[in-house]
């Protein structure tokens, strides 16, 4: 697990999304081999529950965590899963 990459991206989503829960797994370990994954970029599954999402159809919630990891995702994410709820949707 890299604990700095999970730092980073913990820092970046709550910047800008100011998440009541972010939950970041390290799953890189299960794609090792993978030709994804050769670069060194890691599998990330990533769980964020903001107000931010409001109003956001599914595709503008993801695009807004991509945003938000900016160039995270050419540096140091290979694959990202993301659950992006409202506080509301929590269950």
């Amino acid at each position: 697990m890299n604990a700095r990459r999970i730092e980073q991206i913990r820092d970046a989503l709550q910047q800008a999304l100011a998440p009541s829960v972010l939950d970041i797994e390290d799953d890189s370990h299960r794609h090792a081999g993978h030709a994804g994954a050769r670069d060194g970029r890691g599998h990330f599954n990533v769980r964020v529950v903001s107000d931010r999402f409001t109003g956001l159809a599914p595709l503008a919630r993801h695009r807004a965590v991509y945003a938000a990891l900016g160039s995270l995702m050419d540096t140091d994410i290979h694959a990202l899963s993301i659950d992006a709820r409202t506080p509301s949707e929590q269950g």
